[in-house]
């Protein structure tokens, strides 16, 4: 059964309540994002939109009276607050989304319905993990919420939160044990108005270069008491649950970012195509065109890659602690190179703080959380690393179809079950086993170019299954040889080519006859090919100008950039 749109109905129906953001008489345009983010405050007026269409309901369940059933729905939706504002997405939407996301995964009716009333009534919650003293470590966490008859006592710090003052309540991790391991910990929640005035003190906002908009502060409590019953799910379940959770968050919080990419490269290209150099506009230049159609390429590619994870939650939900984290490892420092290079294209401009162009400097120093926020590019790397072994021995060496849903974009999808997901993949990994038989599934008659990209990353593949099967289990710790991680880089990279390849073949024959041409996936093959830290792989000279005639298109006629080309209201405000 398929969908006959595959973009859902809330992202076109947010696009129009939001408007033209390069427009100046747009109270919700990026002037006034410009002017809240210059006063270092939360955009009040975009939380009132998100409020009027009711953005909380996305994260909560059809069971309980939300709309949230897919993720990349979720993801498509939350592109049109990214792509304007990171800091909104952020501080209005994603803080309370990976907060709820803890409550699905573990907690019982009860707690579940009490925590969607809260969302779907606009109120915030927000999720308390992070302690500087441990960083990404959370099972080292310090905080307690240690028993004492049928209370539990809140005491400790916690740090550097997204709106924890002016959240409703919070979804504490906290130690509720003394002793070592894993059940030493639980997930607490807390409504703060059930909470004496003296229970806690809110800590000092810590500066911070980007996401000016989001209150980044700290929360101490002392012999705060608080019924047992707060536990989200059974007492010592918090790690598990994190584990679960963080699949769901590390895919899709990436996947929404993908959108300050779009709006990065729009307004380049709105740049470029007005200055003028040379007797001729800059857009005409060689370089100028080689570096936007490669940009094109990669917000292409990081899509194609974050919606096979995302569907993958779905269909491969055992294989996603792999999957996740592989993810957020790739399109993170994927999209800060590409903003990186886009940046060298505008110049002076990119730092510039008013005038057109002005949303750059605002939208790059935004996108620097993407690496580390939540959970840092290190600790994703540090998970995939001992699953490679495995990984090696029962999937790769296999090859295997994948099934077609988990590209297709028309596709539906089976329910999303948090309880199917597992903390550990056990080897299974569909993804990279399908990238061997696809290419015998080539049709006749392709590109040899492309048929020889799809061959190099084939090789890669058999090369990385023989290096990795032959893996000691005792190197592969957060001690290893930082040549071990180099593998992590490796596969993370055949991965993504194998999402690219396989989305382009499943569909050949959809709506969109841009995403089943050849030349986008020529050229994102020819940009993951590149050696780590080296100068891109250009694509040919005719596959660039395919996809400048494309980006181009879609610039004049207002569709996005991404995989979904769906429209955006952007053509009002454009020169």
């Amino acid at each position: 059964m398929t969908r006959t749109d595959a973009v859902p109905a809330g992202a076109h129906d947010l696009e129009r309540r939001l408007g033209d953001p390069y427009a100046p008489d747009n109270p919700l345009g990026f002037d006034a994002i410009l002017a809240a983010d210059e006063r270092g405050e939360a955009f009040a007026e975009g939380e009132a939109a998100l409020d009027a269409y009711g953005l909380n309901a996305e994260f909560v369940p059809h069971a309980y009276g939300g709309r949230f059933a897919r993720v990349d729905d979720l993801v498509e939706i939350m592109r049109s607050v990214y792509r304007r504002d990171p800091a909104l997405g952020l501080g209005y939407g994603t803080s309370s989304f990976i907060s709820s996301v803890n409550v699905w995964a573990a907690a019982d009716e009860e707690q579940c319905r009490t925590v969607a009333a809260h969302l779907l009534a606009n109120r915030k919650v927000a999720c308390a993990y992070h302690e500087l003293a441990h960083g990404n470590d959370v099972a080292r966490s310090d905080f307690a919420a240690l028993p004492d008859g049928e209370d539990l006592v809140l005491n400790g710090r916690k740090e550097v939160v997204a709106n924890i003052q002016r959240a409703d309540a919070l979804v504490l991790f906290a130690r509720t044990g003394t002793g070592p391991g894993s059940r030493s910990h639980s997930q607490v929640y807390v409504d703060k108005a059930t909470l004496p005035p003296d229970a806690l003190r809110y800590l000092p906002r810590f500066p911070s270069l980007g996401m000016r908009g989001v209150q980044l502060g700290g929360v101490e409590f002392t012999d705060c008491r608080l019924p047992a019953a707060n536990i989200l799910g059974r007492p010592g379940q918090g790690l598990e649950t994190a584990l679960k959770s963080f699949q769901v968050t590390r895919t899709a919080v990436p996947a929404m970012m993908t959108a300050v990419l779009d709006t990065g490269l729009r307004t380049t290209l709105r740049h470029v195509r007005t200055r003028h150099l040379y007797g001729r506009t800059a857009a005409d230049l060689p370089w100028i065109r080689s570096a936007l159609a490669g940009a094109f390429a990669d917000l292409l590619m990081c899509e194609a890659f974050a919606s096979a994870g995302a569907r993958a939650l779905h269909l491969l939900p055992q294989q996603t602690s792999v999957y996740a984290s592989a993810v957020k490892f790739g399109i993170s420092q994927r999209l800060l190179d590409t903003m990186h290079q886009l940046s060298v294209v505008l110049g002076a401009h990119s730092y510039l703080r008013q005038g057109p162009n002005a949303i750059f400097q605002k939208l790059h120093r935004d996108l620097k959380p993407v690496g580390f926020g939540h959970a840092a590019r290190a600790v994703c790397q540090v998970s995939v690393l001992p699953q490679l072994p495995l990984l090696a021995k029962r999937s790769w060496a296999a090859p295997a179809a994948a099934d077609p849903a988990l590209f297709r974009r028309e596709a539906d999808l089976p329910a999303l079950r948090m309880d199917r997901l597992a903390v550990s993949g056990r080897g299974g990994d569909a993804l990279v086993a399908s990238l061997p038989t696809a290419l015998d599934a080539l049709p006749d008659g392709t590109d040899r170019r492309l048929h020889d990209l799809v061959a190099h990353f084939t090789t890669e593949l058999a090369d990385l299954t023989d290096v990795c099967a032959a893996l000691s289990p005792a190197g592969l710790s957060f001690m290893a040889d930082p040549a071990a991680y180099d593998l992590v880089v490796r596969y993370v990279t055949v991965l993504t080519a194998a999402a690219c390849v396989q989305t382009w073949l499943h569909n050949a024959d959809g709506p969109d006859t841009f995403l089943a041409d050849p030349a986008w996936l020529i050229a994102a093959l020819h940009r993951l090919r590149a050696k780590p830290g080296a100068v891109a792989d250009e694509a040919p000279e005719d596959v660039q100008e395919r996809l400048m005639a494309e980006l181009l298109d879609r610039h004049d006629h207002d569709r996005s950039f991404g995989i979904a080309n769906r429209t955006y209201t952007t053509g009002k405000g454009r020169p």
